[in-house]
């Protein structure tokens, strides 16, 4: 095994940068950098040392260095890590030192993968890892924090338990043909396996809220020229990030930003008013406006409630009305508005009234986005599945033990059963890496950052 290397924080300038070290020659390394052959730190020690470019011995930079010993480390191995002034010029040349003593740059997850394959963590943690240092809010930390302190894998560990407490009978009936499961045990896997695709789909059911706080809640304002959108945008974001002028058709692109509500990661978009217009730019930002709409997880339909509706108004709204919606009834500080959609028109949505230049209906807008997606703020606080993997894995699961309970329940053989649960149990594997295939962790760790 290689030794490896790797920026260890973020490039740029900063006071202080972690280059890593981990593998057999990562002390000999070390000692060649500091130009010390009897260097041998107590594990767990941090000591400030000069570190020297190996030809010529010229000083590159003082440096906190900090060794941890295998396998009491991250990744198992010998780890040393060098705490250096944050310059890009000095870690460079540290991270090039090392290269010419015999390191090799690390690729992406090096570092975890080899936690991973010394037994350090399995793969539903590692992922969490990646993760917790994606994860855009307090909540979404949260759940990869459980990940990582492995809850998942505590919830998969039942199930595994019973599905090799199903097959253990099931294979002892295949080694002696002249013995049928008695009437009993048939009846026990049955319940059994009836119980298991309930647990599964539970766990498979979280999905649907947790990927959100993952990937983030894609929330788009639609709607005709003038009705307030950039305003509520603004309002929703607590920052003058559009311009808002009274002049219709101002926005003539997308805008998009992140904010935080209630813990959901919301990935807001403010579009261009949409209408028939001879302007060429204006028509480029009415199509991006369809294309942010048709991307969208969640419409904010804002129309102008100080005006009759009118028929570009009427028109929209029948066009949003296949799509998951929340009619925002903005101006509601001026005189002249009237709340017509919530009093005069069955729209099947949730309507809200606002006054983005007042302030007003704001909070009520906030848990109106929320509300369709609001489990994951559950008063229970579970687990939520919020990789598309681990989905899509307990979706492969239930349906082996669905096929496998069927079979049984039709009397078929003890081999036809067999193939789901084994295929089952495989699946859960998948999850925590204990049966994963070369190119799916390939696939995975590339999603990492280097240094992690």
């Amino acid at each position: 095994m290689d030794t490896i290397i790797a920026l260890a924080t973020p490039p740029g300038r900063s006071a202080i940068g972690v280059i890593r070290l981990s593998g057999p020659n990562a002390l000999p390394l070390t000692r060649s950098l500091l130009r010390e052959a009897q260097y041998q730190p107590t594990p767990g020690q941090t000591l400030l040392k000069d570190l020297r470019y190996p030809p010529t011995g010229e000083l590159l930079d003082q440096a906190l260095v900090s060794y941890f010993q295998a396998p009491h480390s991250f990744t198992g191995e010998d780890v040393v890590e060098i705490s250096c002034h944050g310059s890009p010029i000095i870690l460079r040349q540290v991270i090039d030192a090392l290269l010419q003593l015999g390191a090799r740059l690390a690729g992406p997850g090096e570092f975890t993968l080899r936690a991973l394959a010394s037994g350090k963590m399995n793969l539903s943690q590692a992922e969490a890892i990646r993760d917790l240092i994606n994860s855009q809010t307090e909540v979404a930390a949260q759940q990869a924090l459980r990940q990582l302190g492995g809850e998942l894998s505590a919830r998969l560990t039942p199930l595994k338990d019973q599905l090799i407490g199903l097959i253990v009978p099931l294979e002892s009936a295949l080694e002696f043909v002249e013995d049928d499961l008695p009437e009993v045990e048939t009846e026990r896997i049955k319940d059994v396996l009836l119980g298991l695709v309930k647990e599964t789909a539970t766990l498979a059911s979280s999905f649907s809220s947790g990927h959100f706080l993952r990937e983030g809640l894609r929330v788009t304002l639609a709607g005709c020229p003038n009705t307030g959108k950039s305003s509520i945008f603004n309002e929703l974001l607590k920052t003058d990030r559009a311009i808002v002028t009274d002049l219709p058709g101002t926005t003539r692109d997308t805008l998009t930003e992140t904010v935080n509500i209630k813990g959901m990661p919301v990935v807001l978009t403010d579009t261009a008013g949409v209408r028939e217009s001879g302007n060429r730019v204006e028509s480029i930002g009415v199509e991006r406006t369809r294309r942010a709409m048709a991307d969208a997880d969640l419409l904010l339909v804002v129309v102008d409630g100080a005006v009759p509706l009118t028929t570009e108004d009427l028109g929209f709204l029948q066009l949003t009305a296949a799509q998951r919606r929340v009619i925002v009834v903005n101006k509601s500080d001026l005189s002249t508005f009237r709340n017509q959609l919530k009093n005069d028109l069955d729209l099947k949505a949730r309507v809200v009234t606002v006054s983005a230049r007042n302030h007003e209906g704001l909070e009520e807008l906030r848990e109106a986005i929320l509300e369709p997606f609001i489990s994951i703020n559950n008063s229970e606080g579970g687990l939520l599945i919020t990789d598309a993997r681990h989905y899509d894995l307990l979706c492969r699961t239930q349906a082996e033990l669905e096929s496998a309970s069927r079979a049984i329940s039709a009397g078929a053989s003890e081999e036809l059963v067999l193939v789901g649960l084994h295929n089952a149990l495989r699946f859960l594997g998948e999850i925590t890496g204990e049966t994963t295939a070369e190119d799916v962790l390939s696939r995975i760790f590339a999603t990492f950052c280097i240094g992690k």
